[in-house]
Order: C-alpha cells, then sequence, then structure tokens
C-alpha cells in the first residue's frame, strides 16, 4: 500500500498527531510571547493573525452558512476560540507551560460531562470513574504545583480549568449542530466573527501608545505570536474540526495524549524544573482520559 493509501486508512490518526505536536507546542510559544506582550496583547494578536490567514482562504465560504448554523458558529467562536485565547495567556504568567499543558489533558473528561449533562450523549460508569481519576490527578497537579513552585499563584490554574470546560462544550456543539459544515468553513464563521473584537481589545490594551509595538521585544515576541497563530490556532483549528467530524468528540480531544510529552519536552529544554510527583498526576490524569476512551 502506497503512502496516499496508508494516509486514508489512517487520517484521523495523522491528525491525532500533528494536533499534538502543533499544540504540544504552543504553550511554549505562549510563554515566549509574554516575554514583550501583555496576555490581552497576545491573545487579540492570535486572534487577528489566526483570523487573517483562514479568511484568506476561507473567507468565500462564509455564505454557505445558513442563518439558523450562525448562532451555534457565534457560541463556537467565543467558545472554542476568544476566550481559551485570553485565558491561557493570563494563566502562563503564572503557571509553567508544562502544567498548562497537562491540566489541558481535562478536555476529554469535561467533554464526557458535557456531553451527558448538557448534549444528553450517554456515559458508561467506567467513564465517569474515569473523569474522577482526572480529577483526582488535576487536584494533586495542582497542589504539587503551589508546593514546589512557591513563587507561582497556582490559583491561576484556573484559568485552564476554565478553558477546558470551554473547549469541551465547542466540540459537542460541533458535533452536535455544525457536522455537516466544512472544517474551513466553522474556522472562517468563527473568526469573521472575532476579528472587530480582537481590533478593539488590541487598542483597548494600549499596545498602540507610545509606540510600544515598535520595542525589540515587542517585535520578538510578535514573531512568536505569529508562529502560535499561524500553526497552533489557524492550522490546528481546521484540523481539529476536520477531526471532529471525522471521528467521535471524546477521540478528537484525545490529542491530550500526547500534548503534554511535546510540551514538557519544549518546557524542560527551556529551563523548567518538572518534579516526578507532578509526574505521577499527569498520569492520574492520562489515566483517566484512557478509563474515560476505553472500549468495553
Amino acid at each position: 500500500m502506497n503512502f496516499k493509501g496508508v494516509f486514508i486508512q489512517y487520517k484521523k490518526w495523522f491528525f491525532l498527531v500533528a494536533l499534538s505536536i502543533i499544540w504540544g507546542s504552543s504553550f511554549i510559544l505562549i510563554k515566549k510571547s509574554l516575554t514583550g506582550l501583555e496576555p490581552l496583547q497576545l491573545g487579540a494578536l492570535r486572534l487577528l493573525f489566526s483570523g487573517a490567514m483562514i479568511l484568506f482562504f476561507g473567507a468565500r465560504l462564509i455564505r454557505n452558512i445558513s442563518k439558523k448554523q450562525w448562532p451555534w458558529v457565534m457560541w463556537s467562536a467565543i467558545l472554542g476560540t476568544f476566550f481559551p485565547s485570553f485565558l491561557f495567556a493570563i494563566a502562563e504568567t503564572e503557571i509553567d507551560s508544562a502544567v498548562a499543558s497537562i491540566l489541558n489533558g481535562l478536555v476529554p473528561l469535561n467533554t464526557i460531562l458535557f456531553g451527558f449533562a448538557i448534549f444528553k450523549i450517554g456515559s458508561t460508569k467506567r467513564q465517569l470513574i474515569g473523569v474522577l481519576v482526572g480529577f483526582v490527578g488535576t487536584a494533586l497537579l495542582i497542589g504539587y504545583g503551589a508546593q514546589f513552585n512557591p513563587q507561582q499563584n497556582y490559583y491561576y490554574a484556573g484559568f485552564i480549568i476554565l478553558s477546558t470546560l470551554m473547549y469541551a462544550a465547542n466540540i459537542n456543539i460541533i458535533k452536535k449542530h455544525l457536522q455537516e459544515m466544512t472544517a474551513l468553513t466553522i474556522a472562517a464563521g468563527n473568526f469573521i466573527l472575532l476579528m472587530i473584537p480582537a481590533c478593539i481589545i488590541l487598542v483597548v490594551s494600549g499596545f498602540f501608545e507610545n509606540d510600544t509595538y515598535r520595542s525589540d521585544a515587542v517585535l520578538t515576541s510578535m514573531g512568536y505570536v505569529i508562529i502560535l497563530s499561524l500553526f497552533g490556532t489557524a492550522l490546528a483549528k481546521v484540523l481539529f474540526n476536520q477531526l471532529v467530524q471525522m471521528s467521535t468528540p471524546v477521540f478528537a480531544s484525545s490529542v491530550t495524549y500526547l500534548m503534554p510529552l511535546v510540551a514538557v519536552l519544549w518546557a524542560t529544554l527551556d529551563g523548567e524544573t518538572f518534579y516526578m510527583e507532578q509526574g505521577i498526576a499527569a498520569i492520574f490524569i492520562l489515566l483517566g482520559v484512557y478509563m474515560s476512551n476505553r472500549k468495553k
């Protein structure tokens, strides 16, 4: 079988691995971007750069979105892109990028909870036990992090947890209400709604005052934001929407299995210290995800 045949047969696995590498690298890029930018500036620039790329390729597809679909596209934009772009940036002003990536592993567990509680998707006892195990790991990770890094404010981990809840809601929205739309159409609809709010936030943040945007530190940070936007947001957004459509919500959210490995590697290379106890807590979270996804 040639490469094309293999790709078609295992397409969802190719997407899963690619997203793991892209998103696993996003956390260190956020950290590097914050050296010269404020969290609101980072989030706004990320939305603007990503939106420009998505709309360049997909603006023509917006006309395919029906009036009935626009409310769900709006909610997908708000929950799946807008708020998380700012919340992750705010969180990483206080906690390590490696910890942020592991906490992001709550997405599959929250996907199950949202599917069960809001979208009436059935859950098994094993899945609910997996959710419980995952949240035990979360508590341990935050507790150990606060113990080993007293100079960091681990209340900011709550911003990551809130983002995972939003991601989980978005996954269920795409699967239940936007299944018939192409991934690029959804992304284009998302960003056409977010560009103006992003511009307003960038202005309000003081980005253009006193030629702040001309400093070397800001220009370097913007370089990281461009990489983060083009790959970690724009390209990944399309790939992820397509992955959700070709698989199940839980399989799509399982990208978090591999993401922490990539993120921890980058964090270690950048000088962050990752303790054994935190590794054990991470295993609890991933074990919970595994139990929740495991077939009978």
